[in-house]
């Protein structure tokens, strides 16, 4: 996946030799607090004995934390940020209920001021003043990012189906795919962490810079909006050009028949003239929070882990033979008739040649709430996809949800789904047209 995306950034990096110091690799960001955190389990390995795996190919991924994102576009019906741009290393989900007192006006301001926010924050600059001039009052900005860069945060905001109701007087103006999500198989919803009028997708690869935004977008919302339901990701679980394919909490290799190309992206992606004007060069999102019963997987035989996957565990090559970016071939047998790659698998069952070419984009991260209620470790996967017809996700996750040999071991328990505006020229807000 190297193909040149449209928001790549534009004049926000800074040269190596200018800031050395900023730019730091993938084993430095590793080789600090975390590594000494689990310092107790490397010592277990002279004991038990340890797989040794060359990290070489992942040397060069280098994190600039000066590199910025640009947040207004030169033409009109570009996409936001945060959807093709490459993924970054953190990522903070939230989710928000319009007040009850809110009306389209008071949306209208807090998208307005949304957008002149993000535009301040994605430049690596503080929201307002972080101590009052008088040295008095509260700050307009809490100040937890000065001094880190813009560490290529992007926000992305949606606006989910509630926008639309009654409330808001915005019926018309509904995108022509934005519903409510039907029940899927596997569904096991906690309300808590289901819908939400808008959506806020902040990535960066500090997760402070990611978290400082997401405070500050939050802080602004007082009073016509309040958080519904949010997830902290880390260790994205997708690639992007000059990427290497991560890994999910299962150690599996995950996303590596992902949407690349730019010509992929205007047929699965984009939204066109087929919907409202005020979305063309927009999309869709749709947020799942799938669990995963970590414990569970650990004590599976490896053999059985990656007939579930369909590929293997360290190179993340189909079980139909070659490397990991070989096509897989569903139609190759083993010596006794059966088909290599079971038809059950999760990679045969998303594969877009068993779904009419069907994709789309995956853009999730590994998530983890610490330990569950019988001392088990709570974690899994923030799934955030794209797509220009929601009804695309819903095909793919009703086979997925009805027979991947997976579901033993996850349990979709958050959902919600977004219509993400195209994003504003300078001078401008995301959703302005909406209001038109």
């Amino acid at each position: 996946m190297t193909e040149t995306r449209d928001d790549a950034p534009a004049g926000g990096t800074a040269s190596a030799e200018a800031a050395p110091h900023r730019g730091v690799s993938r084993r430095s960001l590793l080789g600090g607090g975390l590594a000494a955190g689990l310092g107790v389990v490397a010592g277990v390995g002279g004991v038990l004995g340890a797989q040794r795996i060359s990290a070489a190919h992942a040397s060069d991924e280098t994190v600039d934390l000066l590199q910025s994102h640009p947040f207004y576009v030169t033409e009109k019906g570009m996409p936001q940020p945060g959807v093709s741009t490459a993924p970054q290393r953190y990522c903070v989900f939230m989710t928000f209920d319009l007040a009850a007192g809110a009306v389209a006006r008071s949306l209208q301001v807090l998208l307005a001021r949304w957008s002149a926010a993000i535009a301040q924050l994605q430049a690596g600059k503080t929201v307002g003043a972080v101590a009052p001039a008088r040295g008095v009052g509260a700050g307009q900005d809490t100040g937890e990012a000065l001094d880190l860069g813009p560490a290529s945060l992007t926000v992305t905001v949606g606006l989910g189906p509630g926008v639309f109701d009654d409330r808001f007087g915005l019926a018309s103006r509904r995108p022509a795919k934005l519903a409510e999500l039907p029940t899927l198989p596997s569904d096991r919803l906690d309300p808590a962490l289901t819908g939400g009028d808008l959506s806020l997708q902040a990535c960066a690869d500090d997760p402070q810079v990611a978290y400082h935004a997401i405070r500050d977008l939050a802080r602004i919302a007082r009073g016509t909006a309040t958080v519904r339901w949010t997830v902290l990701g880390f260790g994205r679980a997708s690639a992007g050009p000059n990427q290497t394919t991560p890994r999910n909490l299962f150690g599996f290799k995950d996303g590596t028949r992902n949407v690349s190309t730019d010509a992929e992206f205007a047929q699965w992606v984009w939204t066109g003239s087929d919907d409202q004007p005020w979305m063309a060069g927009g999309t869709y999102q749709i947020a799942r929070k799938i669990q995963m019963n970590i414990e569970i997987w650990d004590a599976d035989d490896i053999a059985d882990q990656q007939k579930i996957f369909g590929r293997k565990k360290v190179d993340g090559a189909p079980l139909s033979g070659g490397a990991e970016h070989t096509t897989p071939d569903f139609s190759v047998t083993d010596a006794a008739g059966q088909t290599k790659i079971d038809m059950r698998s999760h990679i045969a069952l998303a594969a877009h040649e068993n779904n009419d070419g069907v994709k789309i984009l995956r853009r999730p991260y590994n998530y983890t709430d610490g330990l569950n209620e019988y001392g088990q470790l709570d974690a899994g996967l923030l799934f955030l996809t794209y797509m220009n017809d929601p009804e695309h996700f819903v095909r793919l996750q009703r086979r997925l949800g009805a027979s991947d040999l997976l579901n033993e071991y996850i349990a979709h328990v958050g959902s919600a789904v977004f219509a993400v505006p195209p994003a504003p020229a300078a001078g401008s807000y995301i959703g302005e047209g909406l209001f038109a």
